[in-house]
């Protein structure tokens, strides 16, 4: 008897523990689901009356207005003035004397190279000069003397004319030494690499013990002073622009917006994307470096929209709502916004012109 009793219990307290778990789970998923929650109970035309009556609260009034519309385009900050500074020589790095974000002025050192052997020719080439120098002044010492001994016919015509050859090839031998000269001066400059421009470095591509060759890029220098945008323009729009013209853009990571100047219109289309170059000017702000998105906002025309406070704006879960005054009450109605104008926000659906709304 005892053990059956036992049994009994036992079977009724599963049970009454597995009624209490389905209960739980019952309880959690009509949570979830939001039975608990505040609802917006829709009416046939979408909205709800609000306990909150009108007459307590402020009103706006949904307005048609006029906007500008305008087609946004993604573009590139890119200097306006972009060197790469490349050797002429072959020669090995022996100092680098910038680094990436550096600002020079131009004429500034930035790398030496070694010029021993350069030098060594400079030398020979002064030397060269100094004999010539000599040889010529010798030759011009002996057309004169031989100059005046003609004129008293103490020398034949023969020997003049030696004189006057020496006197020549004595002129040109110097002329040819001071041009060696001058290209071994120019050479040596060579291996002094210099900013062509003020500006800052972007890149350096050589370090101190790296052998160079003619043609390699060593530093790459901009100005930052003067920076553009460029951006792919569809064509049909990109041929209506005008250099000299003023259009909205925007810096995205720093928010900057400013009216900037259109420069150039490249007359070429892309054929795969039915695009064109346009590049812009503007004034820059602190922070600017070439890569840098932004948008050009090119104005296409006018459009009329519907709009209200974005204070009278109230998002419920994935819901966005107003409160429509009518009568004595506010009723709740589901709306879709579209474009912000600055405190003002554009309603694509769920107003219409003249509908009173609450603002917070």
């Amino acid at each position: 008897m005892m053990s059956k009793a036992a049994a009994t219990v036992s079977a009724l307290k599963t049970w009454i523990l597995l009624i209490a778990m389905s209960a739980v789970v019952i309880l959690m998923l009509l949570w979830i689901a939001g039975v608990f929650h505040e609802k917006v109970s829709q009416s046939a035309g979408g909205s709800s009356e609000s306990s909150a009556t009108a007459a307590s609260t402020r009103t706006a009034v949904a307005t048609l207005t006029r906007h500008q519309r305008v087609e946004t385009f993604s573009g590139t900050v890119r200097p306006v003035h972009e060197s790469a500074v490349a050797s002429r020589l072959l020669a090995r790095v022996v100092e680098v004397l910038v680094t990436a974000g550096q600002a020079v002025q131009k004429d500034d050192v930035l790398i030496r190279l070694d010029d021993a052997d350069l030098q060594t020719q400079f030398r020979q080439a002064e030397a060269s000069v100094a004999v010539a120098e000599v040889q010529a002044k010798q030759a011009a010492t002996d057309y004169e003397r031989a100059t005046e001994l003609r004129k008293q016919n103490a020398v034949s015509q023969s020997e003049f004319d030696m004189a006057v050859t020496a006197l020549k090839s004595g002129e040109a031998g110097l002329e040819r030494a001071r041009q060696a000269l001058g290209e071994a001066t120019v050479r040596l400059e060579f291996a002094t690499i210099r900013a062509p421009m003020s500006g800052t470095i972007i890149e350096k591509s050589v370090e101190t013990g790296d052998t160079v060759t003619p043609g390699q890029s060593l530093v790459t220098i901009y100005d930052p002073a003067k920076m553009q945008m460029i951006a792919s323009v569809r064509e049909s729009l990109a041929m209506k622009l005008t250099p000299g013209d003023t259009i909205p853009t925007r810096l995205e990571s720093l928010g900057y917006e400013c009216e900037a100047t259109i420069s150039e219109v490249v007359p070429e289309a892309d054929a795969s994307t039915r695009s064109m170059i346009v590049k812009v000017t503007g004034p820059c702000p602190p922070g600017v470096y070439s890569g840098m998105f932004g948008r050009l906002m090119i104005p296409v025309g006018e459009d009329e929209v519907l709009t209200i406070p974005v204070s009278a704006v109230r998002r419920i879960g994935q819901l966005t709502v107003v409160e429509v005054v009518e009568g004595d009450h506010a009723i709740r109605r589901n709306i879709r916004i579209g474009r912000r104008f600055d405190d003002q926000v554009e309603v694509l659906a769920g107003l219409s012109e003249g509908d009173v709304v609450t603002v917070q």
